[in-house]
């Protein structure tokens, strides 16, 4: 059986490409990575070889192809249930989606003014109270999550629901925000992980400049 293709941008900076290459790789599902970079605004011509959006991520799985980080993440829990990509809990399965969902859908504020940006150095940026109220919300997701399960990730084991936000630890770490002692916790042993650190290991070392993301 042919491993299942992951395609992937500049992993400095693409945050979607990083979700579900985190989950996969530290669930130990087995993938060939494809990086086609982009070193332009309006990303590369080149992705509708692959893409139906003309955007990455994409997995190719056999005759079956995915698009969209979370339908991707979902796809592989799916195919994998040993993974434990999703929480065993019902409850917790539910909250988690719910907190992927959000993720996909929320967040403007501080996902245009703060790129995902493996290699920028730690400063922080002007705000304003949408950026700020977009980084209180994580933070009380992030809290509630960790109190309850005990972590050391937001559902106990890492799941899902941390593969969709590991791109919002590189923003609040990099952009300097003030965070808690438990958000400040949790983020360390995220950016711990063995993948967190080869996906940023590579991500500093690439050559491409994308002015835009170099907020």
């Amino acid at each position: 059986m042919t491993d299942p293709v992951l395609y992937i941008g500049n992993k400095n900076y693409s945050s979607w490409s990083f979700r579900p290459w985190i989950g996969m790789r530290t669930a130990g599902i087995t993938f060939t990575e494809k990086l086609v970079p982009f070193d332009m605004a309006a990303g590369n011509p080149a992705f509708k070889a692959f893409s139906p959006t003309g955007k990455v991520p994409v997995l190719v799985d056999g005759d079956v192809t995915v698009w969209e980080s979370l339908a991707i993440l979902d796809h592989v829990a799916r195919k994998h249930p040993a993974s434990g990509l999703w929480p065993e809990n019902a409850t917790d399965r539910t909250m988690a989606m719910a907190m992927s969902s959000e993720m996909v859908s929320s967040f403007p504020a501080l996902r245009s003014a703060c790129p995902m940006n493996m290699r920028r150095e730690r400063k922080p940026i002007e705000t304003t109270p949408a950026i700020l109220a977009d980084v209180d919300r994580i933070q009380a997701l992030w809290s509630d999550c960790l109190e309850t399960s005990g972590g050391p990730f937001l559902f106990g084991a890492f799941s899902i629901a941390d593969a969709m936000y590991a791109p919002v630890v590189n923003r609040l770490d990099v952009y300097a925000f003030e965070t808690t002692p438990i958000v400040a916790g949790y983020m360390a042993r995220m950016k711990e992980l063995p993948a967190w650190r080869e996906w940023e290991t590579a991500g500093r070392a690439e050559p491409w400049i994308v002015e835009e993301d170099e907020a």
